[in-house]
């Protein structure tokens, strides 16, 4: 229960609200300016008869002065505050911080995901409780939410932006979403809500997490090594996937600013610059309480909202839990596109005009519950004595009606084979190696520590743990990977395990390094430390950052390579087959059976060309492309060197070529320095590669693959 704000400091704000000095309300109170000064000063407070006296010289009840659990609506109202434009004339046609991510649901949840993570609260040891509402609003419910919004107000700013759409990117993402809602009649919102976290605390300006989430940009005022972001960016994944670039936000506060913890409620919008009514905006506006302290009082700043307000905005929350909740207002999944099956059941191409929506709640609340459960599987998982870290779910209404009931994410569900895996950890019941069904085999892997400042040497050898069991379940999709995560157990990197034995039985693995691998283990912080800094804004990989080259050198990266070779290495060992000793079946029966041979065909003399026989080909996680290739050699003595060259397919012009991130022989020929070369006698031979995504010109789902072999030379 909220116990209010003390007096003195909620009085004198409200005199500034209200454009009040002590001097005149004492007159109007008939008393000494010398008693308002001490109820100010907190060195006396009034009699309850004057209390009454008191809510009537603010325009306010007398409940609202006893209690003082939200400000009263004397002085200005709550209103939008919008930027103005620059006195050197300059534009900014939209946050370049927004263009890091596309407008993907399952991008939002990841980012703001591990955001909640970062942000729970440790000291009590329960799990961050994270909840995704879809909100479909149509009719009066969305009148009555563009009226709490002031909608009015913020309507000639769109208007501007939209006869600017043809000229820019963030103007015609605006002009559509505004389309939408009026043609369709509907605006989708979608909540995230987290409980047992930190909430937005500090003041509206100066340092602290509500300034920079509210007013900042490229700041990010993470605790502590496991922390997963790091550059600040993540917080415009909200702002990206609104189409009218609008997010509403209430947060309960873990630590009381100005007296107070509950409904501490901004909005803030991004726009490109604008001219209105003959006057220029730069670009983001506020909305709030106008700040008697700024000059003019036009800045908004946040203020403490009732019950009333909280729910018009459809920003309730369920408890006094201390979290955040954010509203992105006109939320759509661009993304989601790209997952659509265009033709028809006999194959032919859908007419443009088909069920093609962005802002579908149901195919958005099935890509919400994927992501989670492929990137946070991990973190909902306890065993041994350990608790989770975080609880999530998903839900659909429309006009507060349910549409898709509310679905908890279960990781044994979304990742059935590795959550055995990492039970099995956290339970002490891992073996050495795979002999029997539903086993787990656990291995200590290294990662060798550089010292920073570009010294050479070592600082420490941190011991990661690499857990291996069997696939098994429809879920369990792509098989033969290994997920690394650290310390918050947000899934970083996903990657197949190359050059495996064939006949190897389907696994799934699991990395787990820094204070994933234990709190205890040697070198963990360092090791949380080092790979942070070798994490894109992204968070979906280790390799080479500026942050890496800076603070390490520019070869750091290689321990991260070593690392990722000893894995592989560890797992081909873990799932292989063990061999029969020679008086065992295969041996002894082989001896006792005569077998005839053919005579052997006279070789050709002479160099032969090997040619490609087979290909298959798909997309990896990182947009990558995953080659597996057959090659058939005609008979002779001397075998062509041949270079597998990556290209994608064009309509004119040369083929883009590609780089290889990986090539590895699988049989009948070995790879040295991107070259295959085949031993005498091969007829076929087999590999496997994985293009660079960073070599790519355009988005591998909207391109074609071509693979060659051409011939070689010496190295």
């Amino acid at each position: 229960m909220e116990t209010g704000e003390e007096f003195g400091p909620w009085l004198a704000r409200q005199l500034k609200l209200a454009g009040k000095t002590q001097a005149e309300l004492a007159k109007e109170l008939g008393l000494t300016r010398a008693a308002v000064s001490a109820w100010i000063a907190g060195r006396s407070t009034p009699r309850p008869t004057v209390m009454t006296d008191i809510a009537k010289a603010l325009g306010t009840d007398v409940g609202t002065v006893h209690t003082r659990t939200t400000d009263t609506q004397a002085g200005l109202p709550v209103s939008w505050y919008h930027r103005p434009g620059y006195p050197d004339d300059g534009r900014d046609l939209g946050n370049a911080a927004a263009f890091a991510f596309d407008a993907d649901v399952q991008v939002l949840a990841r980012e703001t995901c591990q955001n909640s993570l970062d942000e729970r609260l440790t000291e009590n040891g329960r799990p961050v409780r994270v909840r995704y509402t879809l909100h479909e609003l149509t009719g009066e419910h969305l009148d009555a939410f563009r009226e709490a919004i002031l909608w009015n107000d913020l309507f000639p700013h769109y208007s501007a932006v939209s006869e600017l759409a043809g000229n820019q990117k963030v103007g015609r993402v605006v002009d559509a979403g505004v389309r939408d809602m009026y043609e369709k009649g509907r605006l989708i919102l979608l909540r995230v809500d987290d409980y047992n976290a930190s909430g937005l605390t500090g003041d509206d300006y100066e340092d602290g997490k509500f300034a920079a989430v509210v007013r900042r940009q490229l700041e990010s005022l993470k605790t502590g090594t496991a922390a997963g972001g790091s550059y600040g960016l993540g917080k415009a994944t909200l702002w990206a996937t609104s189409a009218l670039g609008l997010v509403l936000i209430n947060s309960t506060l873990s630590v009381p600013h100005e007296g107070r913890t509950e409904r501490r409620v901004i909005g803030r919008l991004e726009l490109p610059w604008r001219k209105v009514d003959g006057h220029t905006y730069a670009g983001p506006a506020w909305f709030g309480r106008p700040d008697p302290d700024k000059r003019g009082a036009e800045v908004a700043r946040s203020w403490w909202a009732d019950e009333e307000t909280v729910d018009r905005l459809h920003l309730s929350r369920e408890s006094d839990e201390p979290g955040t909740s954010f509203l992105i207002v006109g939320a759509h999944d661009v993304a989601s596109l790209e997952e659509e099956d265009f033709h028809d059941q006999d194959g032919k191409p859908r007419a443009e005009e088909g069920p093609e929506d962005t802002r579908d709640i149901s195919r958005m609340h099935g890509r919400l519950v994927e992501a989670l459960g492929r990137d946070f599987w991990a973190a909902m998982i306890g065993g041994g004595g350990r608790l989770p870290l975080l609880e999530v779910s998903v839900r659909a209404l429309r006009n507060g009606e349910v549409v898709v009931p509310e679905t908890k994410v279960d990781p044994s569900v979304e990742q059935p084979s590795r959550t055995r895996a990492l039970r099995a950890h956290y339970e002490g019941i891992t073996v050495d190696r795979l002999t029997e069904a539903g086993q787990v085999a656990s291995r200590n892997v290294p990662l060798k520590l550089p010292l920073t400042g570009g010294a050479r040497g070592t600082l420490g050898t941190h011991q990661a743990v690499l857990l291996v069991t069997e696939a098994a379940g429809d879920k369990d999709t792509p098989k033969n990977r290994v997920h690394s995560l650290r310390g918050n157990r947000m899934t970083v990197r996903k990657a197949p395990v190359p050059n495996l034995p064939i006949g190897t039985n389907p696994f799934q693995a699991v990395l787990l390094v820094g204070e994933a691998a234990g709190e205890s283990t040697p070198f963990a912080k360092e090791a949380e430390e080092f790979l942070r800094a070798a994490e894109p804004p992204e968070h979906d990989r280790w390799g080479q950052t500026e942050e890496l080259t800076l603070r390490w050198s520019p070869s750091a990266y290689r321990r991260i390579q070593n690392l990722t070779t000893e894995v592989n290495s560890a797992v081909r060992e873990l799932v292989a087959r063990p061999r029969r000793s020679k008086g065992e079946g295969g041996e002894a029966l082989r001896k006792a059976l005569t077998v005839k041979s053919r005579p052997k065909a006279k070789v050709p003399t002479g160099p032969v060309v090997p040619v490609l026989d087979a290909l298959d080909a798909t997309i990896g996680d990182q947009g990558e492309w995953l080659i597996t290739a057959e090659v058939k050699i005609p008979r002779g003595d001397e075998i062509v060197p041949m270079v597998p060259v990556a290209q994608l397919d064009v309509r004119s012009g040369g083929r883009p070529r590609l780089d290889w991130a990986e090539l590895v022989a699988v049989e009948g020929c070995e790879v040295e320095n991107g070259t295959l070369r085949f031993p005498p006698g091969t007829r076929r031979a087999k590999f496997r590669g994985a293009t660079d995504a960073s070599s790519h010109p355009v988005r591998t789902t909207l391109t074609r693959l071509v693979v060659e072999l051409r011939a070689g030379k010496e190295a």
